[in-house]
């Protein structure tokens, strides 16, 4: 079940917002618990042995945590064994068949290789239990007393599945104490209903256009197109984690939480190493707090900084999936970011209109990296890209991005302008006036057509 479907809108929802505010306040974390592990178990019905991981996890770290936290001889080893256990699980379900894979391939054997299904947001809840345990050993905040209250941080459904990666210490005394208010639900409503739309009626629309060009075949669409394909690709990314992100927040808000934000317009940046401070702000967060900074950071000197860049981006590729394609990708961006660091950074940040130019080329072939598995079909598509490169002969349609301009345009457009903060500051202006409400309700059945229709999509970053 996801938030962009008619079951969470208008049966979930309505059901869960109806007891929780119908229950006492210090009960309300329970039915958050409950309700939580209620809608996780819906996306999980065909293996519920998931079910018991996750309830296991949260039994599991909130436990290691109370030791940790009293135990400051052995807290050390309380902490390790807690990494362990907590990676071990991800590790297990999202990489044990690539590591076959390549054992295979590498030590000509044939080991069984088993298609393991990815627990639903093991990468988010395994970052989350993780940071709580660390920032405990580092007395940043104490040990959460109230397993009640340790689950209902877990395994809050807004962010439960797709983040944002919410640390302990950002809610930990919403948990104890949060004042529910009609306007906090009013925003709530109206900022779950931005995101919809932004999911909706933009991303799972020129996601269209990415799978048309699939459909085509990379090999049989001119050079034009290939542009507009990736460049959809790059709008449906954006558009679908950030409305993710928005509902995440406006159901928080409905609850009286404070979700961080988790994108800042990123297509705004003006070298790569600005794009990744404003993209899936929580998880930049956590390798930074978690990795980059314990590893030393830029205090040891110039060659242990880039060691150290070298590894966060290892890790963020391998974070996003198990393929050689993300190795690759987080290789680019550790190359991109470097280059900026100490060669073209100044330049770009004095000359912005060059920077925004050298954005417009960079940003959609980092992405074809993250769109595309298999490295024959993206040699394929990176010549398409690139036609002055030797090309094999193929049927190619020449006008063929004429048809696709005609029908994709006004998306396109739309994500041009959502991508800017011009609909933010009119939005502000006009949050409080009946207009808004309007045009809000018009955006809401809107996507409920569409949803109602058949077109709508899975949220790409449910497979991280």
């Amino acid at each position: 079940m996801v938030f962009s479907s008619l079951e969470f809108i208008f049966i979930f929802l309505p059901a869960f917002m109806a007891v929780y505010a119908l229950t006492p306040s210090r009960y309300k974390n329970a039915i958050l618990f409950l309700g939580s592990i209620i809608f996780y178990s819906m996306g999980v019905l065909n293996n519920p042995i998931y079910i018991m991981l996750f309830l296991l996890t949260i039994l599991f770290n909130f436990i290691i945590g109370e030791f940790i936290y009293y135990k400051r001889r052995s807290a050390k080893a309380w902490l390790t064994l807690g990494i362990i256990f907590n990676f071990w699980w991800l590790v297990f379900f999202k990489y044990s068949g690539f590591f076959l894979t390549n054992a295979n391939a590498l030590l000509r054997t044939h080991m069984t290789v088993k298609d393991i299904i990815l627990p639903i947001g093991i990468s988010f809840y395994t970052f989350q239990n993780v940071s709580y345990i660390i920032d405990v050993y580092r007395r940043k905040t104490r040990s959460e007393q109230s397993l009640v209250n340790y689950g209902a941080y877990i395994s809050m459904f807004p962010q439960l599945i797709a983040g944002p990666i919410v640390t302990y210490g950002t809610v930990a005394e919403q948990l104890k104490k949060r004042q529910h208010t009609p306007r906090k639900i009013e925003n709530g409503l109206k900022t779950f209903t931005i995101g919809l739309g932004y999911k909706v009626l933009i991303a799972n629309q020129l996601g269209g256009l990415w799978r048309d060009v699939a459909n085509i075949g990379y090999e049989s669409i001119s050079s034009k197109l290939a542009w507009m394909g990736i460049i959809a690709y790059s709008f449906q990314l954006y558009f679908d984690f950030m409305g993710y992100s928005y509902m995440a927040m406006g159901l928080g808000q409905m609850m009286a939480f404070d979700i961080p934000k988790n994108f800042d317009y990123p297509y705004l940046s003006v070298t790569m190493t600005e794009f990744w401070r404003r993209w899936h702000i929580t998880l930049g967060s956590w390798f930074r707090e978690n990795i980059y900074i314990p590893l030393g950071g830029n205090r040891k000197g110039t060659q242990k900084t880039v060691r150290n860049f070298l590894i966060v981006w290892l890790f963020t590729g391998l974070w996003h999936g198990a393929s050689w394609n993300f190795v690759l990708w987080g290789l680019v961006l550790f190359g991109l970011i470097m280059l900026e660091r100490f060669v073209i950074g100044d330049f770009l940040n004095k000359y912005r209109i060059v920077g925004h130019l050298y954005m417009f080329l960079v940003i959609p072939l980092t992405w074809l990296l993250f769109a595309i598995t298999d490295f024959h079909e993206l040699g394929i598509y990176f010549r398409r890209l690139l036609p002055f490169l030797p090309q094999k002969t193929y049927a190619v349609m020449a006008d063929d991005y004429v048809k696709y301009w005609g029908i994709y345009r006004k998306f396109f457009i739309a994500g041009i302008v959502f991508s800017t903060r011009i609909p933010e500051m009119i939005y502000k202006k006009i949050k409080g006036s009946p207009f808004c409400a309007i045009l809000l309700l018009a955006v809401f059945w809107g996507c409920v057509y569409c949803m109602y229709k058949g077109m709508n999509d899975p949220f790409l970053y449910f497979r991280f």
